[in-house]
């Protein structure tokens, strides 16, 4: 005798119904992991925002640009080595503005109690800024120069910071690139952990 295993036949209503269930699992399935996607992109763009908030204002990236420039250099002299660069600002930047100048000199004569005769000047002067127009049609300030933050101190730790010579070639590569007094300076023996 034949064993066979009798597989029951479904009916029209009954397909129709597991197709149902299987095509509304589907789409259930579906927008969740679109809202997967979109709470990371959200995640994403409010990372996005955080940065914007905290962005970097100039004079930070100033002071990061100029370590960075004075370590990379200072990592290729001899007997440096592996270099870590501070450096204090004391004042930030300045944009100065053009402005147009007009002076006024008025002389009048005054008399006094003995009747001396004096000449009284008055000087009165009156300073507009002078204003640029962007092909948008807005004006904005004409900018003549700009000058770069003023530095208060710069710390480098070196692992030659304890070799004279090396402390003297670094004071003195500072004192060339920044300006900065030499007790302004502190050169340091870098760690070996």
């Amino acid at each position: 005798m034949e064993n066979k295993i009798k597989i029951p036949q479904l009916k029209k209503n009954q397909l129709l119904l597991i197709l149902l269930i299987g095509i509304l699992l589907l789409v259930i399935a579906i927008p969740t992991e679109k809202k997967e996607k979109t709470s990371n992109l959200k995640e994403e763009e409010g990372r996005g925002v955080e940065h914007t908030v905290f962005q970097e204002s100039k004079e930070e990236e100033y002071l990061k640009n100029m370590e960075r420039k004075l370590k990379d250099t200072l990592e290729n002299v001899e007997g440096v080595g592996k270099v870590d660069v501070l450096i204090t600002l004391k004042s930030t930047g300045q944009k100065v503005v053009e402005k147009d100048r007009n002076s006024n000199r008025k002389y009048s004569d005054e008399k006094d109690a003995s009747g001396g005769l004096r000449q009284i000047e008055d000087e009165q002067q009156e300073k507009q800024s002078v204003y640029v127009q962007d092909p948008d049609g807005s004006q904005k300030p004409y900018i003549s120069k700009e000058l770069s933050p003023e530095i208060a101190g710069v710390l480098v730790v070196a692992q030659g910071g304890d070799k004279p010579v090396v402390i003297q070639n670094i004071t003195e590569a500072v004192q060339a690139l920044f300006g900065v007094e030499v007790h302004k300076i502190k050169i340091m023996k870098r760690s070996d952990k």
